[in-house]
């Protein structure tokens, strides 16, 4: 694989069922890499263990006078120094080649699983948490694959030395043998904390992530009501949680490359002191003293991959164990597919509610309560209600029928044709007006008459103005990221255009037009009305505009239907009705009944 090559054309079913089978998936995924990344390995550290023996033949070959094997160690040192570089060049371009293509392939797996869960990912996995697991912890998975090859080959490269000190000179090989397993496995013991530590360091900053959000999402809230200071000092409060937490992980990471710095140390003063009372007694020559004490110093160089690899492995397995429950959640059904060439037509039906949009026709739901609303529009669109809210249970049929045919047994591509829901927050993405329009559509309704339905005649005016290429084309203007430059009306109104344009088969909106004045909602009203003839439209609204222009309206109390009429018959026969549409207050539409009863 070459960088050139992501993102990735498919990036896989990753194997989610443990953080080990995750880690073992990605590291299948880049056998390739990993291979060459090994036998570079091999070449950088197999000449760096060879370093040792030109040198010295070259010290015993000066003892000697012996100019010929001089020369000839200086020519295998060159050829070794060449080796190095080159080992050591492609060792790190393939390491972290494979270091960004795990990283590219997990960032890719999760915008995948968030665009298949949409808002409901959110309600599933903290924000926080896929903050921190979509930068840290991919990081760290990162870090642990680029670490993998290096450690193969220092273990290959290490067994080799060792094996070949026993046969050079088996008093001093015996020795390094029995001492590199000693070294190798002694900072085991203090992993587990280690890696406690950091975890608790990764959840408090997770926290004070998730604490940032909110108190930044709420912002203008906070300035209202003069509680940016209280939020300051909590979110102060939560980062010195975190700078503790991290001074405490750094401390045992600390201790561990101390360990991991002292004892080769004391390995190789036992090899000096035992070599140098061979060489006295006449046992070694100096020549293989000076090889055996280059290829100990050597050792410690694979054992400080030895350290990294340790430290990878232990961030990483809770990285991918948090990863691997990110991916793992699902819509509990769906993507069954029917034979369906095209999604299919009729009418819409929520079984949880009880709510039927009848197909071709503008349909206006009440709720009173706005999160039922939502809960209804996700519902509507295909996204799975839970089981204890809205009166569902275990036994009710969950999936949303549209024309007969439940939308959890289409496919997830043919259900998100066929329904297309508008959220009450909804999101304009960075770029021109004409990239913004530009989406998915049936063809039959065009940017011109999709913003003439939706009134957007003054924000054409205004991003005319605003065009920087001074061609006066609103359709080639900038749009600020989530639409700042916009006013929230403004914003609302574009995306009400988009949906348009897209014309899908039924389209259902939530409080499409909560953020316009009177005026222009009932000129939107008409424009959805003409645009949407014989297309199927849900509004979510309680708008009494909006309602009077509904070809059938539906009221729903406490997440069931309960009336369904024109707006104007629901506003004589039911007072829940008429109290939750004119805002009435309790005593209001009891004394109008009272009324009413003492007339009769």
């Amino acid at each position: 694989m070459h960088l050139r090559d992501l993102p990735h054309t498919d990036p896989g079913v990753p194997d989610v069922r443990t953080g080990g089978t995750f880690l073992r998936w990605l590291c299948r995924q880049q056998l390739g890499g990993q291979l060459r990344a090994l036998c570079w390995g091999l070449v950088n550290l197999g000449a760096i263990a060879s370093f040792p023996l030109p040198v010295g033949l070259a010290v015993q070959a000066v003892v000697d006078r012996d100019g010929g094997r001089l020369g000839v160690a200086a020519g295998l040192i060159v050829v070794l120094g060449a080796l190095i570089a080159l080992g050591s060049t492609m060792l790190h371009r393939a390491s972290v080649t494979n270091w960004i293509g795990t990283v590219a392939r997990m960032q890719q797996l999760l915008a995948r699983k968030t665009t298949e869960l949409g808002s409901g990912m959110t309600r599933r996995v903290a924000a926080g948490e896929i903050a921190a697991v979509s930068t840290g912890d991919l990081e760290r998975i990162g870090w642990f694959v680029e670490a993998l090859s290096r450690f193969g080959a220092s273990v290959v490269t290490v067994v080799g030395v060792s094996v070949a000190l026993v046969f050079y000179q088996p008093q001093l090989g015996v020795l390094v043998v029995l001492g590199v397993p000693v070294l190798a496995l002694a900072v085991l013991p203090l992993l587990p904390p280690a890696t406690r530590r950091a975890d608790v360091q990764r959840d408090k900053a997770g926290r004070a992530t998730e604490l940032a959000s909110d108190t930044v999402a709420g912002l203008r809230v906070l300035r209202g009501i003069g509680g940016e200071e209280l939020f300051l000092r909590r979110y102060r409060s939560a980062s010195q949680e975190v700078r503790e937490a991290a001074v405490r992980s750094a401390r045992m990471w600390s201790l561990i490359s101390a360990v991991q710095v002292a004892l080769p140390g004391l390995l190789l003063i036992a090899v000096v002191w035992y070599g140098t009372r061979l060489a006295l007694d006449g046992s070694v020559t100096v020549g293989q003293l000076v090889a055996v004490y280059s290829a100990v110093a050597f050792l410690l160089f694979p054992l400080q991959n030895f350290e990294e690899f340790a430290q990878a492995s232990s961030f990483a397995r809770p990285s991918a164990k948090r990863t691997a429950r990110v991916l793992a959640q699902s819509r509990p059904a769906g993507g069954r597919t029917t034979g369906h060439e095209a999604p299919p037509t009729g009418d819409l039906h929520d079984p949880v509610s009880g709510l039927t949009a009848r197909a071709g026709r503008l349909t206006a739901v009440v709720c009173g309560d706005p999160d039922a609303a939502g809960r209804l529009a996700e519902r509507l669109g295909g996204h799975p209600a839970q089981h204890d809210e809205d009166g569902a249970d275990a036994d009710s049929p969950l999936s949303v029928v549209l024309g007969g045919t439940p939308l959890d047994d289409l496919p997830r591509d043919a259900a998100r044709g066929a329904v297309l829901v508008q959220d009450k927050d909804p999101m304009l993405l960075s770029g021109t007006l004409g990239e913004l329009l530009d989406v998915p559509a049936s063809g039959h309704v065009d940017a011109t008459k999709a913003l003439a339905a939706a009134q957007c005649d003054d924000v054409l005016a205004a991003l005319a103005q605003a065009s920087v290429d001074d061609s006066g084309d609103p359709m080639r203007t900038h749009i600020t990221e989530r639409g700042r430059s916009l006013s929230g009306g403004q914003r609302q109104r574009l995306a009400l255009a988009r949906s348009l344009v897209a014309d899908p088969e039924v389209l259902v909106l939530d409080e499409p037009t909560s953020a316009v004045d009177a005026h222009t909602e009932a000129r939107i009203a008409d424009g959805l009305r003409e645009i949407r003839t014989g297309r199927t439209t849900v509004v979510l609204t309680s708008s009494p505009l909006l309602l009077d222009r509904a070809e059938q309206v539906v009221f729903l109390h406490e997440g069931k239907v309960v009336a369904e009429a024109t707006h104007r018959e629901l506003l004589h026969s039911h007072p829940t009705y008429r109290a939750v549409v004119t805002r009435e207050t309790d005593s209001e539409p009891a004394m109008s009944t009272g009324t009413t009863e003492e007339t009769a």
